[in-house]
């Protein structure tokens, strides 16, 4: 299971060859939950609202980049890491 994030004391993996609909694993201390890729819905566990809001806010912003790492995991391969939502500010 990749760790193809880390921002704010947030791990976000993805299991290879996991199941569809496509989406992310985000842990937070003894929480986690589970996000659609698609929508940024839960779809299931928890996390604190702070948490589950930002890593909704960056599923929207880095979407592309979550459909190629879901599609990489699918056929066994590493994804590539993605930044947190604050590289963008980043000089």
């Amino acid at each position: 299971m990749p760790t193809i994030a880390f921002f704010h004391g947030i791990a976000i993996r993805m299991f290879f060859n996991d199941h569809a609909p496509a989406h992310i694993h985000a842990y937070h201390g003894e929480s986690e939950a589970r996000f659609n890729i698609e929508n940024g819905e839960v779809m299931g566990g928890k996390l604190p609202p702070a948490q589950r809001k930002l890593v909704q806010r960056w599923i929207e912003m880095y979407k592309g980049e979550l459909r190629a790492a879901w599609d990489a995991v699918r056929e066994d391969l590493t994804p590539e890491r993605i930044p947190g939502p604050d590289a963008q500010n980043d000089n």
